[in-house]
C-alpha cells in the first residue's frame, strides 16, 4: 500500500467533514453565496444594467434580473469574445468552453479564475466521499482512464476556447498524473473512432482501477476491449472498482454494463456542466446527488410544469419541495445570471439537499398535449426490462403526427443488445407504464386521441452511424432520449433492422 492511498482515508474524512458543515447549513451557505456575488458583479456591465447596487434580497434580484438562456446573454458574451473586460464578471474569463447549442449553434460558456476551481475541487471530493464511506482505497494506485474531449486549445483575444472535459484535462491534480490515462497525446486525437482504438491499445495491458466518461462512449470502449481480447472487462482488469459518469440517467445502461463488465459495480454519479459543477453523489447507500452549495452557484427553481406560463413560480432553495420537477436556474461566479441550463430536476431529500435529473425542458412530447418528460420515457423503459434478458443500447422517442393508416403515435426507436422474444409484449408494457405516469397520455389512449406507441428496432451500430453523420461523434456529445419534432426520428427511420 502506498503512502498516498494511507493519506487518503484521513484526508477523505476531513473533506467530508468540511463539505457537510456547509450542507446541513444549506440556506445560510447560499444567502452567503447570492451576497458575495452580488458584490462581486455590481460594478459590471451586466450589474450596472440591472441595478445591482440596489439588491439587497432575493426578491430584489428577481424584480430586476430576468429568467433568460443563452440567447438571453448573447449581447453580453459577444462583447467579451471581442475583448471587453468586466461584462458579466469582474475581469476576463480564463476559458469559453464551447458547447454545441440546439437552436443557437455554438455556444461559450465563459469559465473564470473564480469558477474554475469549482469544477476542480467538486470531481475531487466526489472521490474522497466515496473513501471516507467505504475506506477503500486500493483504487488509488491504479490506473485511472477518463474519456474526455481533446485538451487542445484555441485562443480569441487572450481567452483559451475548448470543450469543457478538455479544459479540465489541464487541471489534473500533480498526485494522479502518474495514475492518468489516455496518455497526452492520445487525449488530443480529434477523430473519436481513432482515439478509441488507440486508447484500447494504450490501456489493454495497465492495471485499470477506475473508469470515467458518458456511459454511451464507454461501452463503445468496452465493447472493443472486448472483442479485441474476446475477455470481459472483469477479466482484462480485475481490479477495476468503480465507474464514473455523468451526463445522462445511467439506468438504461446499466444491465448492459455488468454484462460486459462480467461483475457488479459500485457507480459514482457526477452532475458536472461548463455552466458550474452542480452536484456529485456523496453515498452508495441514498439517492440523488449532493446540490453543491458553497461553489459559487446561488439556485432558483421554476416548476417545470409552469415554465411556459406567463408568470411561472420563481423560487429559491428555501422554497423546494419533494416530487417537484424543477427548471434548474443558476447564478454564478462566472458571471451567468438568472441562467436556464436547460436541465430539469428532482430533490430527493431535503437535509442536505440531493438532486436527480430528470430531463431536459427542450427535450419532452406534448404534440397532441400529453407532457411527455424525459424521466417517464426512462422509467417505463426500466419497468418494461426489469427482470427480463433485454439490454437496449440506444433509444429516442419521437411523435408520429401523420401515419400513413391509423391513429398518431409515439414511436420508440430502440437499439437493443438482446433483443425481447416479443416486441410487441415490451411495447405493450412500455405503454402500460407510460399511463399509469401521465394522466394526459392516458388520456388521449382512452380518447382514441392515440394509439399505443410503436416500437422500431434499430439495427445494431444505428445509433452510433447517425451521431456519426450530423458530426456529433463522441466526446461530450449524446442523443435525446426525446424530442416534440421529428428531425431525429426521420434520419433514424434509415436505420431500421430488416424484420
Amino acid at each position: 500500500m502506498s503512502i498516498k492511498s494511507i493519506l487518503a482515508i484521513p484526508f477523505a474524512k476531513q473533506v467530508k467533514k468540511r463539505v457537510y458543515k456547509w450542507a446541513y447549513q444549506p440556506h445560510k451557505t447560499q444567502e452567503n453565496v447570492f451576497q458575495q456575488l452580488i458584490a462581486k458583479a455590481k460594478n459590471t456591465a451586466f450589474g450596472l444594467d440591472h441595478d445591482f447596487n440596489r439588491v439587497k434580497t432575493y426578491q430584489d434580484f428577481k424584480d430586476r434580473v430576468p429568467v433568460s438562456d443563452y440567447e438571453g446573454l448573447r449581447a453580453y458574451i459577444d462583447r467579451i469574445l471581442a475583448g471587453e473586460k468586466d461584462v458579466l464578471w469582474k475581469g476576463k474569463p480564463l476559458y469559453f468552453a464551447k458547447t454545441s447549442g440546439t437552436t443557437s449553434g455554438a455556444k461559450y460558456i465563459p469559465i473564470t479564475s473564480a469558477s474554475m476551481p469549482t469544477h476542480i475541487k467538486a470531481a475531487r471530493n466526489a472521490l474522497l466521499f466515496y473513501i471516507a464511506e467505504t475506506r477503500d482505497t486500493r483504487f488509488v494506485d491504479g490506473k485511472m482512464i477518463f474519456l474526455q474531449g481533446s485538451p487542445v486549445l484555441k485562443e480569441k483575444n487572450g481567452i483559451k476556447l475548448g470543450r469543457l472535459s478538455g479544459i479540465v484535462a489541464h487541471y489534473v491534480p500533480s498526485y494522479l498524473l502518474k495514475n492518468r490515462l489516455p496518455s497526452w497525446e492520445t487525449n488530443c486525437i480529434e477523430d473519436w473512432d481513432t482515439k478509441v482504438d488507440a486508447i484500447v491499445a494504450e490501456t489493454l495491458v495497465e492495471d485499470v482501477t477506475v473508469i470515467s466518461g458518458i456511459p454511451s462512449w464507454v461501452q463503445m470502449y468496452f465493447e472493443k476491449l472486448i472483442k479485441k481480447t474476446g475477455k470481459t472487462i472483469a477479466d482484462i482488469f480485475p481490479n477495476f472498482h468503480f465507474f464514473i459518469y455523468g451526463g445522462v440517467n445511467f439506468e438504461p445502461y446499466k444491465n448492459k454494463f455488468e454484462t460486459l463488465i462480467g461483475k457488479k459495480m459500485d457507480y459514482i454519479e457526477l452532475y458536472p456542466a461548463s455552466e458550474g459543477f452542480i452536484a456529485f453523489q456523496d453515498t452508495q447507500t441514498e439517492k440523488g446527488m449532493l446540490l453543491q452549495l458553497n461553489s459559487g452557484i446561488f439556485y432558483e427553481f421554476i416548476p417545470a410544469e409552469e415554465f411556459f406560463n406567463e408568470h411561472p413560480t420563481r423560487i429559491s432553495l428555501k422554497e423546494v419541495q419533494l416530487g417537484v420537477n424543477y427548471v434548474l436556474i443558476l447564478n454564478t461566479n462566472a458571471g451567468l445570471w438568472g441562467y436556464n441550463i436547460g436541465d430539469t430536476i428532482e430533490f430527493t431529500c431535503l437535509l442536505p439537499y440531493r438532486v436527480k435529473v430528470t430531463g431536459r425542458i427542450k427535450h419532452y412530447i406534448s404534440a397532441f398535449g400529453e407532457h411527455v418528460i424525459g424521466k417517464e420515457v426512462e422509467k417505463a423503459l426500466n419497468d418494461a426490462i426489469r427482470e427480463t434478458e433485454t439490454t437496449v443500447s440506444e433509444f429516442t422517442v419521437a411523435p408520429q403526427v401523420n401515419p400513413e393508416n391509423g391513429l398518431p403515435y409515439h414511436e420508440w426507436f430502440i437499439e437493443f443488445e438482446n433483443e425481447p422474444e416479443n416486441t410487441e409484449e415490451l411495447a405493450l408494457k412500455i405503454d402500460t407504464s407510460m399511463q399509469e405516469q401521465n394522466i394526459y397520455y392516458s388520456d388521449l389512449i382512452e380518447g382514441k386521441i392515440l394509439r399505443p406507441l410503436i416500437i422500431r428496432k434499430v439495427r445494431k451500430g444505428g445509433f452510433y452511424e447517425y451521431m456519426k453523420s450530423i458530426g456529433k461523434f463522441g466526446g461530450q456529445n449524446k442523443i435525446p432520449q426525446l424530442s416534440d419534432n421529428r428531425k431525429i426520428a426521420d434520419v433514424l427511420s434509415s436505420y431500421i433492422k430488416e424484420s
